[in-house]
């Protein structure tokens, strides 16, 4: 059963009592939470997952995120994310309850996953080729994320590269896609079509809301891809669309240290971050423009595809 399925009442109810069984790429889940929003950003952004009664089935990561004590739920309401009854973060506003869900969901698996190399970088796909983003914070990665995703790339993550250590392919996790500040009504305008949930503001970041991930990407979350590129965006204002190759000793070397545990691998680790080196093209990439984005990288897939 879909999640879209389920009548928002009884999403409420599940959510507050045994809590719901979300199943998103290798990885299951189950979430507790008696905060409204909670509900409602699940409802609007995970409708095309798998939904079932968690008494049913094993989950990977336990999860809530929940008002603490009764006291500073009046004098200063806050909410707590918690992993198996664990407490990793410290306490944030009332109103940031559902970025907290997505962002405890991305440390539940950076921290724990380590069946694969897992990458701070967005991942897509097209033509059986993935590309890599990995970008720091502010390179408008996201953006570029979402503006190929709409335009035809299948989404794998927005936040989280997995390398599978076996086989060196990507394993999906196309869970919504985190758009920041001016990258929200960039991306309205781009595609008016895109749902984009209601923002939280004033959160470390700033202003922060969710695009819903695209129905095809979900419904081929257990599709691994093969990578085919690392290209490191970087959004300047003005600047001429440009793709540049990258030294892949440089690329490897910034890989290593954002990947979340390529140290906890040891040689394994090694051993995955040099065979997905050997096997993608690397690249710098600034733009301006997202259409010029989106039309330098559909030439690349394209060119893959005639290549195989």
């Amino acid at each position: 059963m879909k999640l879209l399925q389920l009548p928002h009442a009884e999403l409420r109810e599940r959510l507050r009592d045994t809590g719901i069984w979300l199943r998103t790429g290798p990885f299951s889940l189950q979430i507790r939470s008696r905060v409204p929003s909670v509900a409602e950003g699940l409802a609007e952004l995970y409708g095309q997952f798998e939904v079932r009664h968690p008494r049913e089935t094993f989950a990977d990561f336990h999860v809530e995120v929940n008002a603490p004590g009764a006291l500073r739920r009046w004098l200063r309401p806050q909410v707590d994310f918690s992993f198996d009854g664990q407490l990793p973060f410290k306490p944030l506003p009332y109103g940031q309850a559902y970025p907290m869900l997505e962002w405890g969901l991305n440390w539940c698996v950076s921290m724990h996953a380590h069946h694969y190399l897992v990458i701070h970088a967005a991942v897509v796909e097209k033509n059986g080729g993935a590309a890599i983003l990995p970008a720091p914070p502010g390179s408008g990665k996201s953006t570029l994320t979402a503006g190929l995703v709409l335009s035809g790339w299948r989404l794998l993550s927005d936040e989280l590269a997995l390398v599978d250590r076996r086989s060196g392919m990507i394993h999906p996790l196309p869970r919504p896609v985190s758009l920041k500040n001016a990258s929200i009504p960039l991306i309205r305008a781009f595609s008016p079509e895109a749902f984009i949930n209601r923002p939280s503001h004033d959160t470390a970041k700033g202003t922060v809301a969710h695009m819903r991930p695209p129905k095809e990407s979900v419904r081929r979350q257990h599709e691994p891809a093969r990578p085919a590129w690392v290209i490191f965006p970087r959004w300047i204002a003005g600047a001429t669309t440009a793709l540049t190759p990258r030294s892949p000793a440089q690329t490897f070397m910034f890989l290593a240290q954002n990947a979340f545990n390529y140290s906890h691998l040891g040689a394994d680790g090694f051993r995955t971050g040099t065979r997905l080196i050997d096997e993608v093209a690397c690249y710098d990439f600034a733009y301006s423009r997202l259409d010029e984005a989106v039309r330098t990288f559909d030439r690349l897939a394209d060119a893959h595809a005639g290549a195989d």
